[in-house]
């Protein structure tokens, strides 16, 4: 799980006669990532595609252009068929035409449909003024404008304009017409300069216009049918052709995929070299593909079994039986010195679903430790305990599986995956703590109803300080756990690519100035004395003095270490080693005491609230002793009216009649829903943050090719 599936380079090379059913081969095993020929072997060339290459190429632009046409999706697959050649020239063509004309005749109507909406649009102000449009001009002596503004301030600017003769404004409900005698043909135009009026076109008819936009109203709902009886042409056209389409893509995909693979080959006239990697333990079935379908004609090698050392992929590594990986067979010249090999993530199905939370930073290095697995066992924990509520961790598992089976992207489908776990452990801790949706009706029919238990066994720390000092200094554990774990793979990963002593140097002692601070912190040591240490530290887990020191001598030979290896600005950067980043993780606490008080506060104002302070507090150890708290007091909610056995402190919406019943069951829905929302926001986001600022920074860089096999998974086609 924190290595990839090893891989080997492989190489296949023969005569060029075979090289079409080689590459058939290749193809059908589905095996090998190929490597790009960058010129490296002396007398060899790029390979030039196939024969048909460009032709094949083409009808895959026309059919993926068909299926934007019309809109075809998966959904719209039949049964797999076979897709000959003659199927691909003729109806395929035909396909084109009709779909073609269809789409053709959908343009014409959409621009008419748009012509006709604007003359609508240009003559409803006629008709709201109601003169006719050939009224409205052929006039000698007589300017007219039409259009919207300020009649009063139109009238004023005519009266006072001495070039116009006469004039008469006419209005409906926004439009004016404005008409003047004059025998100046500028007249009205410069009486209007400076007058709020925004003239309009006259449309070019004549009679009612009342008439003319009820005619054009009518053409328009003529063409809006006649798109209509074209889109329902298109859909059928679509239903009957979609399942072809989807099939000629997939098996002009392949041909193209299968035509243009010799670019990346070494070629001559004569011979060809194919390189490129696959996984270890497929080895063996490839080589029995190729040899089944060619037989003796090519030449199969296991050029290279890479290792997990930084630079130990360019050399080649023996097989398992002992014998040497490459022969002497003349293609073991690598294709190119840096070509890594792809990765392929090694882990088990639960785990498999949080390579989407690494791959947001980017895949693994085929070199480096995958830190899936970590993520899986820590992202989840972090989520859940700070959420901590049956009724949220119950929805967020829900949410979680409606993504994965609900959408075809893999990745979506990986982060369904990350939510039913997270929801998980949501609901896990919610047990814990006794709560569903902030109510203790766990506590109160399990812990303490079936099991008979005083109360659950972990408190949020809303009402119980000493609660919230321990999810703090477990947070501070947490935090140091989880970094250590970094620093380990730091260690390990620099250990490989520069020696132990780079690694001592910089992860080492970082690692140790770091454990070591953080169980100075956790010691009695220099107790008595006080110091910069809150008492909530060393009285919630108190290891013994000796420890302290020993953790104190740790963490100055951390410093040295990281002097050394970093100089002076490693020597600066120590606090941020020593508890800077330690300190980032009681977030962790914040959140969860942030939650629960708004889960609480919503509750308040829904139910109301009593308190009860008990007379015998009682103290609990949990976590194998290394923590204890005293409970002082309780907060319960009244679900029922007259429920309250001690302080109330809020009655509660629920209990102030029907008007307050009906806005308490409003405030529940949208608070609890805020709260879920918010969960995501805030526990998921500083979860994350944990991860990829804190933990990743300690070890990760990623940047690993995904490995993408040669060949094609047949969705609706087949070849028999």
């Amino acid at each position: 799980m924190l290595r990839p599936e090893q891989m080997s380079k492989v190489s296949v090379a023969g005569s060029t006669h075979v090289l079409t059913p080689v590459i058939e081969a290749v193809h059908d095993a589905e095996l090998v990532h190929l490597s790009d020929y960058d010129g490296g072997i002396d007398g060899f060339d790029n390979g030039d595609p196939m024969t048909g290459a460009d032709e094949a190429a083409e009808k895959l632009v026309t059919v993926r252009s068909l299926k934007s046409l019309l809109d075809v999706s998966e959904g719209d697959a039949g049964p797999t068929r076979i897709v000959t050649d003659d199927a691909l020239d003729t109806e395929l063509e035909s396909i084109r035409v009709e779909a073609t004309d269809l789409d053709d005749r959908r343009s014409e109507l959409t621009d008419d449909l748009r012509a006709v909406t604007e003359r609508i649009d240009a003559a409803e102000p006629f008709a709201d003024l109601g003169i006719d449009l050939d009224l409205l001009s052929g006039y000698d002596s007589l300017q007219v404008a039409v259009g919207t503004g300020d009649q009063s301030a139109i009238d004023a600017a005519l009266a006072a304009s001495k070039r116009v003769t006469a004039f008469e404004t006419f209005s409906g409900t926004e439009t004016i017409g404005v008409f003047a005698h004059s025998a100046d043909d500028a007249a009205l135009d410069d009486a209007l300069v400076g007058v709020p009026f925004t003239r309009l076109e006259v449309p070019d008819a004549d009679g009612s216009p009342e008439q003319y936009v009820s005619e054009l109203r009518e053409r328009r709902d003529t063409i809006q049918a006649e798109i209509e009886d074209v889109d329902d042409e298109l859909a059928a056209f679509r239903d009957e052709h979609a399942g072809f389409l989807l099939a000629a893509e997939e098996r002009l995909a392949i041909d193209v995929q299968k035509s243009e693979a010799p670019l990346q080959f070494a070629s001559t006239s004569h011979a060809f070299v194919a390189e490129g990697w696959l996984p270890t333990s497929e080895y063996d079935a490839f080589t029995d593909a190729i040899e089944s379908a060619v037989g003796d004609h090519v030449l199969v090698e296991e050029l290279e079994r890479a290792d997990y050392e930084p630079t130990g992929h360019d050399q080649h590594v023996p097989a398992d039986d002992g014998a040497d990986a490459a022969t002497d067979g003349g293609t073991t010249a690598s294709f190119d010195e840096t070509d890594s090999p792809p990765v392929i993530q090694d882990n088990p199905g639960p785990v498999s679903s949080f390579e989407s939370l690494t791959e947001v930073i980017n895949r693994p290095q085929y070199t480096e430790i995958d830190p899936t697995v970590v993520l899986f066992l820590t992202f989840p924990a972090f989520y859940g305990f700070m959420i901590g509520d049956l009724g949220y961790g119950v929805l967020y598992a829900l949410l979680g599986f409606w993504l994965s089976r609900s959408f075809d992207s893999e990745m979506i489908s990986k982060l369904g995956g990350v939510a039913m776990w997270a929801g998980g452990f949501t609901a896990l801790f919610g047990v814990l703590y006794g709560e569903v949706f902030g109510l203790h009706l766990v506590t109160e029919y399990l812990w303490h109803g079936a099991l008979g238990l005083a109360d659950a066994p972990l408190k949020k720390g809303l009402h119980v300080s000493a609660f919230a000092e321990l999810w703090l200094a477990a947070s501070l554990v947490f935090g140091i756990a989880h970094l250590a774990i970094g620093y380990v793979f730091g260690f390990v990963n620099e250990s490989r690519s520069h020696g132990l002593k780079d690694a001592a140097l910089e992860s080492g002692g970082q690692l140790l100035l770091m454990a070591g601070v953080g169980v100075w912190l956790f010691s009695t040591h220099m107790q008595s004395g006080g110091g910069p240490r809150p008492e909530l530290l060393y009285s919630v887990v108190a290891l013994p003095p000796i420890v302290g020191k020993a953790g104190l001598a740790a963490a100055v030979v951390g410093l040295v270490l990281v002097t050394l290896g970093e100089g002076a600005a490693g020597f600066l950067e120590s606090p941020t080693y020593a508890l800077v980043n330690t300190v980032s993780y009681t977030r962790i606490a914040a959140v969860l005491l942030a939650k629960a008080g708004m889960a609480y506060v919503v509750n308040l104002l829904v139910f109301g609230a009593y308190e009860t302070h008990l007379e015998h507090p009682e103290t609990i150890d949990y976590m194998f002793g290394l923590f204890s708290t005293t409970i002082e007091h309780e907060t319960h909610f009244m679900l029922f009216s007259g429920e309250a056995h001690g302080e109330v402190l809020f009655p509660g919406l629920m209990h102030m009649g029907a008007a307050g019943i009906l806005i308490g069951v409003l405030v529940l829905l949208v608070g609890h829903a805020l709260v879920l929302a918010l969960g995501v926001t805030s526990a998921g986001l500083q979860a994350l943050r944990l991860e990829y600022v804190e933990f990743f920074n300690k070890f990760y860089e990623g940047g690993g090719e995904k490995y993408n096999p040669f060949g094609y998974t047949r969705n609706y086609t087949t070849e028999d």
